[in-house]
């Protein structure tokens, strides 16, 4: 009854303390996402996004074979799905990036390379909770495939040429407000 008892104080004085430090926590960020997160807070996160994929999931091999064409596709799926956030270089470095918290990685980044090819795709199939990072799994064979081919562009990008960074520049979508100055820039040119 003792040890029963002993277990129940300490697992209670674990609560107490993980609930202090949580308020602590929201105290002190105020769970603002205009800062970037501390090292500690950060080598947590990505310990639980590890923790969190599977051995399985983890190791899964692309599929699809490393081709031009695959890092082609990915380029252009990227720049409409990912480069609002991710940037056309995958630096993150966007308006919408700085505003998210945590900030998207650096998918150039030594250890965004170091993920495994299965971790990725689980990123971006599953997306993460918590995060700004939606999932984009569609449940068919062809997102999949789609999904493999961002994995080949995101190994390439450290290597990203300045023709496939214009390339992405033209396939990405532009806000209403950029498309406007640049309608007000060629009118004033013209002179009207």
């Amino acid at each position: 009854m003792r040890t029963i008892l002993k277990a129940l104080t300490l697992v209670l004085t674990l609560a107490v303390v993980a609930a202090a430090a949580a308020i602590a926590y929201v105290r002190t960020t105020g769970l603002r996402a205009d800062v970037s997160p501390g090292a500690a807070e950060a080598r947590v996160a990505r310990a639980v996004r590890a923790f969190s994929i599977t051995a399985a999931d983890r190791n899964r091999r692309n599929p699809v074979p490393a081709s031009a064409a695959a890092v082609a596709s990915g380029l252009e799926h990227f720049a409409d799905h990912c480069a609002s956030c991710h940037g056309t270089d995958g630096s993150g470095d966007t308006q919408y990036g700085r505003g998210l918290f945590p900030r998207p990685l650096d998918l150039r980044a030594t250890a965004t390379q170091q993920l495994t090819d299965g971790e990725l795709f689980y990123v971006i199939e599953h997306g993460i909770r918590f995060t700004g990072m939606p999932a984009f799994g569609t449940g068919q064979k062809e997102g999949e495939e789609g999904s493999w081919q961002l994995v080949h562009l995101i190994r390439h990008l450290p290597r990203l040429t300045e023709a496939e960074r214009d390339r992405m520049n033209e396939l990405t979508p532009r806000s209403v407000e950029d498309v406007r100055q640049q309608l007000e820039e060629e009118r004033f040119l013209k002179g009207l």
